[in-house]
Order: structure tokens, then C-alpha cells, then sequence
């Protein structure tokens, strides 16, 4: 059972913490401006760019399977995504633009990492509207609402995988570089 504390032994405790300084609130320091040509933040390249070969190697497993799926097995034709190499291969255009969009992404976030003040945020942002763009294109280019529903499902999944993927590369490998000395 909870035991009962005397008003005048917690007002003895109170004074006790406050004659040590403790439980009031201790604002920051201000901290000097950062130079955009300064920033804080930087990346084990090496290691991001082997997570970002990795991500688009599983994005363009998303786009073939997705294909294999539904064109190979439950014989329902897609919309397909630009063949931007001219393979004729709807298999291979959706690979292809999968690993095209993880590389794509991951050097935007690169390039976020080494110049803003919340990289993760502004990756976050323009990743949920590539994926929204990118599941609502097959829509634009078919009249087949079943054909463009299950395209755009497949542009979804390789999206969030590249995104989800992305964001736990960046967790791993940005480092803080110290402050300079003034």
C-alpha cells in the first residue's frame, strides 16, 4: 500500500532540490549560425552507396515480380512504365526504372544529407509525393481502370520499398562532423 508522506517532509525534499540547483529549467546555449558551406552533417559514402545499389537492386525485384504476377500468372495485362533503354520487355522496363528511381532517390537524399538542416524531413516530403505521382501515372496513360489499379500497386510497393529502404541507409550512415573551432 502507498504510505502516506507528511506535507512538511515534502516541503523538506522541495528545498533540498531546489538549494542544489536542480528542477528549474536550463535553457541551451544560443548556438552560432551554420554556413550553408559548413554543414553538420555528412555521410559514410562508401557504405550509403552499397545500401542505395541494394535498394535498387530489391526495387527492380519488386517491379519484375509484380509483372511475373499478375501478366505471367493470373494473365492480366499491365500498364507499363517507360521502356527508357528500348528492351521491348515490360519485365525488364519495370526492373529497370525500379533501380533507376531507388539511385535517383538515393542521391537526392545524398545531396539533402550535405545541405539542409533536416535531410530525413525534406526526403520524407518529396518521396511521399513521388510515390503518390507514381502510383496515379498508370491512370494518365490507360483507360483500363483494373490494368492501371494493379500498375499503379506495383509503383506503390517499389516506392515505399525505396523510400522505407532509403530512410534506414540514411539511420545507418550519417555521422555528425564536430563543430568548428571559432
Amino acid at each position: 500500500p502507498p504510505r502516506f508522506v507528511p506535507a512538511d517532509e515534502c516541503i523538506r525534499a522541495v528545498d533540498r532540490v531546489r538549494a542544489r540547483g536542480e528542477g528549474y529549467t536550463r535553457f541551451p546555449e544560443p548556438r552560432t549560425p551554420v554556413s550553408p558551406a559548413d554543414p553538420r552533417l555528412t555521410v559514410e559514402a562508401g557504405r550509403f552507396w552499397a545500401g542505395a545499389a541494394a535498394t535498387a537492386l530489391v526495387a527492380a525485384l519488386i517491379g519484375l515480380l509484380g509483372v511475373i504476377i499478375f501478366e505471367r500468372i493470373f494473365a492480366i495485362t499491365l500498364v507499363p512504365p517507360p521502356d527508357l533503354f528500348a528492351t521491348g520487355s515490360r519485365q525488364a522496363a519495370w526492373a529497370i526504372d525500379g533501380a533507376i528511381l531507388a539511385l535517383l532517390a538515393a542521391g537526392v537524399l545524398h545531396l539533402l544529407i550535405l545541405s539542409t538542416p533536416r535531410p530525413r524531413a525534406f526526403f520524407g516530403w518529396i518521396m511521399a509525393l513521388v510515390v503518390v505521382a507514381i502510383a496515379v501515372l498508370p491512370f494518365a496513360w490507360s483507360s483500363d481502370v483494373t490494368a492501371a489499379a494493379l500498375s499503379g500497386l506495383i509503383n506503390l510497393l517499389i516506392g515505399v520499398a525505396v523510400w522505407s529502404l532509403l530512410a534506414g541507409v540514411a539511420g545507418r550512415t550519417i555521422v555528425a562532423r564536430p563543430a568548428p573551432v571559432v
